[in-house]
């Protein structure tokens, strides 16, 4: 099974991924918003700040309650269910980082 999403296995992500499609500020010029998905349901969900609003990169914030797995001191999220893997969204398709970095380079 794979381990819960949290901030840090983003932060990883995004390194792994970084002079690619599969990071927001190198595909938001080809309109990929920053998402999430359950691998389990196929439920999709863009990336929100705890507000609600948009966020313009990937945050577990603003993501429905039943996904959250654990939480800090201050009751934020601090990881996600080990089925929610980050990726984007762009004419209502959901891509995984691979997928993007693929698609727009």
């Amino acid at each position: 099974m794979a381990p819960p999403l949290t901030r840090n296995r983003i932060r990883r992500e995004n390194l792994a991924f970084t002079g690619t499609g599969g990071v927001s500020p190198e595909n938001r010029y080809r309109r990929f918003a920053p998402a999430f998905r359950d691998e389990a349901t196929g439920q999709v969900e863009l990336s929100r700040y705890a507000n609600g609003a948009l966020a313009p990169m990937h945050l577990i914030d603003g993501l429905p309650w039943d996904w959250v797995c654990a939480c800090d001191e201050q009751g934020r999220p601090s990881a996600l269910k080990s089925t929610i893997v980050a990726g984007f969204v762009r004419d209502g398709r959901f891509y995984t980082r691979e997928q993007a970095a693929n698609e727009t380079f």
